[in-house]
């Protein structure tokens, strides 16, 4: 039995926009610190809008969303430190690869010492080191969403929300960064909040998978990933992997002709 402190909960969360669509109905859940969590789901059923809820950047229509035990607003103020990793890297042209990462330090008022460590450091993760004054438009798809992550990384998160940020790139580059984004998890064990629709993906990186129905957006099921880690690339070939991501999508397939809802 996991021990370890609960991050993030919803009680019963649903939400709704302007004219009339549900986007969430009665979502419950907690994920536990140092879970790799994946949302997993058809285009449309709400996993970004779940996501933005646990950031604090909306508020549910009903129930209740927690970090650490607070309002996610509250706790991003408080006590937890949290970073968002977009489906788009959202990097500012202008600015080189060092200054984009350098970005929430300043908003942070790091001092300027410490922030030049925590860029070295974090562009060596990533392995982008060389890199340092390179403008976006001189990096490749996957070099801007690996300056997008060393930016999430240099605040130190406690807990890492990621929306679809490999969702645009080819699938070789998408497997090596997934494989890089598990080592750097299993290194630092922060808690992550992983949004795909790819189910493979999401097999390779969890711990747990969140299956969600279309839209409006339920929980169909919530399922251990049995793979340990480490994890090597090879796992994608073995057919234990084989069959798990074919029962994930199984579910998928039952929640979009409507067996698995009520």
């Amino acid at each position: 039995m996991n021990s370890a402190p609960v991050v993030v909960e919803a009680d019963a969360v649903s939400m709704s926009f302007a004219g009339a669509v549900q986007a969430l109905d009665d979502v419950s859940f907690s994920f536990r610190q140092g879970e790799f969590v994946s949302l997993a789901g058809p285009s449309g059923c709400g996993k970004s809008t779940l996501l933005r809820l646990i950031a604090g950047l909306a508020s549910p229509t009903a129930g209740a969303v927690r970090v650490a035990g607070l309002p996610p607003k509250l706790a991003r103020r408080q006590k937890t430190q949290m970073s968002f990793v977009f489906q788009d890297a959202t990097l500012l042209p202008w600015r080189s690869t060092a200054d984009n990462v350098r970005l929430p330090l300043e908003l942070a008022g790091v001092a300027t010492p410490e922030q030049d460590r925590r860029i070295r450091d974090g562009l060596a993760m990533v392995g982008l080191g060389e890199f340092a004054a390179r403008r976006p438009r001189e990096l490749s798809g996957g070099m801007r969403m690996r300056v997008s992550l060393a930016r999430a990384l240099v605040t130190r998160p406690e807990l890492l929300l990621l929306d679809e940020p490999f969702g645009a790139l080819d699938d070789i580059t998408r497997q090596t960064l997934n494989e890089e984004l598990l080592g750097l998890w299993q290194e630092h064990r922060w808690t992550a909040v992983f949004v795909t629709h790819n189910i493979s993906e999401a097999a390779f990186l969890s711990t747990r998978i969140l299956v969600m129905s279309p839209r409006p957006g339920r929980i169909m099921a919530d399922l251990a990933v049995p793979f340990a880690v480490p994890r090597r690339s090879e796992l994608r070939a073995e057919a234990e992997f084989a069959r798990f991501v074919g029962e994930v999508g199984r579910l998928l397939r039952k929640g979009h002709s409507g067996e698995g809802q009520a």
